[in-house]
């Protein structure tokens, strides 16, 4: 005669996390009860049993007490145990912080180390840009001295100090004053002189002189791309670890719907079995499933914590910090036009974007190398003008009644290099960089109009499998319900039923991953079209005050 086990019995100790504890007490009776009837050891603790007569008895006698009583210690730990884990799991539950996507992605920009590792490196840059900015801004230089000198027993002092004044302008012209004022024993004496150079061939010109100040321009452009690129890959990361929490979190609830169906078969089952309309070896099949979809929710569970943790690391939270995700409440059809989202790409992608600077520096240093290579013909012209007078004691001024000197000249100042191969080396560089930069700059065209193409097909196709799936959910439901309806009259078996429980589980997890798919489809092409942040309004936060 066959009995049906009942459900969650086949371990002793086996944990029990849906069952209460005076339930989890009752399963240990039958087992006491059957040790009660075998071994008999209520003398053992009885009040009056004194030592000498506990030494006329066997030992061995005492040992099948102590082991029901050391198993009966082993079934409290561990129920209670499992108590409080359930406890601790169900408050987790209650106590988990619910958060939209769009909060996830605030969190993400603010807190995340990558993100702010970007804006910190900005800083630099941004700095960079300010020091080569500066290239034509006058600049001053302050020298004093002060010197003591002792020579044959006789003492002598002497002051000097020094300033330059020069600026250099857009044409390569360079300005220059200075002037040297000194004290001494002797007297004093000062000079004033004023600097003009203007090259005319090598380094004249305003391309030629602010080629440096335009490719720190381009190379901080360059840079505000990384950043956008990051932030842009950063969100997309942290949109796609929500998504997986959110799939681990629906797959938890098939999970148990699921289990609740077979469940649900399992009692109808035992009600047909009792009518004698189900021989009884056919609620194996129940029972095994039963088994199989308890094991598939706790994958399920397993996988919350491990898509929470994915999520936790990406907003910078501590790893313990309970998340949960809020589903979307309907998925739209979001209609993609290849040629649009090409433009759009070619506007926006900052990889494109940054494959089109380095082709325009690459210009700039292929014009300032061809420049280098002209003579460097200079026109020069210096105005001098020096004083000197006797000793003043407390003044660093120079007398009026000193006397004067000065002198200027002008003139042109040739220099001819012969002999230097080195000199053609940066041109023959320039060139092959340019040439190598075009090339790439193809091949990221290419690149993106394949990636373009390739995401607004996807998109396409992942929509018409979302609407194929839920029609084959809604069809395997239909179905399912059907087989329940002639299992009950006899006209089906349980094997078809749990084929059919099967086939809808199936589904509903088919159509789970087909939304999540249309919508990390769309991230995906939002991202390769480099409007990610556009999408989700999110700036480019200015680091400081450098920042234009």
């Amino acid at each position: 005669m066959f009995l049906a086990p009942t459900p969650r019995k086949a371990t002793l100790i086996e944990l029990r996390p849906n069952l209460s504890p005076d339930t989890r007490l009752k399963d240990c009776e039958p087992y006491v009860q059957k040790a009660s009837e075998k071994w008999d050891f209520s003398d053992f603790f009885h009040a009056t049993h004194t030592h000498s007569q506990r030494k006329t008895h066997n030992p061995q006698r005492y040992l099948p007490a102590a082991l029901t009583g050391l198993f009966l210690l082993t079934c409290d730990a561990v129920f209670g145990a499992d108590v409080l884990y359930s406890e601790y799991q169900a408050k987790q539950q209650q106590s988990a912080f619910a958060f939209s996507l769009e909060e996830a992605i605030a969190l993400a920009v603010r807190d995340n180390r990558l993100v702010k590792s970007a804006y910190v490196q900005r800083i630099s840059q941004k700095f960079d840009l300010y020091v080569s900015e500066g290239k034509f801004y006058p600049k001053l230089l302050l020298t004093t001295s002060a010197l003591t000198s002792k020579v044959n027993g006789t003492s002598s002092n002497a002051k000097d100090l020094n300033t330059n004044a020069s600026v250099t302008l857009p044409t390569g012209a360079t300005v220059s004053i200075a002037n040297v004022q000194g004290r001494s024993t002797s007297g004093k004496s000062s000079s004033t002189s004023v600097t003009l150079s203007q090259p005319l061939l090598k380094n004249a010109g305003i391309d030629a002189n602010t080629a440096s100040v335009r490719i720190a321009r381009l190379d901080d452009e360059i840079s505000r791309l990384a950043l956008k690129a990051t932030l842009s890959q950063t969100v997309a990361q942290v949109i796609y670890a929500y998504r997986e929490l959110l799939r681990a979190q629906e797959q938890k609830v098939i999970a148990e719907a699921a289990l609740a169906r077979n469940k649900d078969l399992y009692e109808v089952n035992r009600s047909l079995i009792a009518a004698g309309r189900m021989a009884k070896v056919e609620i194996l099949q129940t029972q095994a499933e039963v088994a199989n979809r308890e094991v598939a929710l706790e994958e399920a569970e397993n996988q919350i914590d491990a898509a929470r943790l994915a999520l936790v690391a990406l907003l910078a939270l501590e790893p313990r910090t309970p998340l949960y995700a809020t589903a979307p409440t309907s998925v739209d059809w979001r209609p993609t036009d290849p040629t649009r989202a090409l433009e759009t790409a070619l506007t926006l992608q900052p990889d494109y974007l940054s494959m089109k600077i380095l082709v325009e520096r690459a210009k700039i240093s292929l014009d300032y190398a061809k420049n280098q290579q002209l003579w460097d013909l200079s026109l020069v012209a210096t105005r001098t003008q020096a004083r000197s007078g006797g000793a003043s004691p407390g003044a660093m001024d120079i007398q009026a009644s000193g006397a004067r000197t000065g002198g200027s000249y002008a003139g042109l100042q040739l220099t001819i290099p012969f002999g230097d191969r080195s000199i053609k080396q940066p041109e023959v560089r320039a060139s092959v960089d340019l040439h190598t930069q075009e090339l790439k700059l193809l091949e990221t065209r290419q690149t993106v109009e394949h990636r373009i193409r390739d995401a607004t097909r996807n998109v396409q196709t992942r929509w018409r499998q979302l609407e194929l799936s839920i029609k084959a959910r809604d069809l395997s439901r239909q179905k399912l319900e059907a087989e329940k309806e002639k299992l009950q009259v006899g006209q089906s078996s349980n094997f078809q039923v749990l084929s059919f429980e099967n086939d809808l589980r199936n589904a509903e997890n088919a159509r789970l991953n087909a939304q999540i798919t249309y919508l990390n489809t769309l991230t995906e092409l939002d991202e390769r079209m480099g409007k990610t942040l556009d999408v989700w309004s999110i700036p480019i936060i200015q680091t400081n005050g450098y920042e234009n």
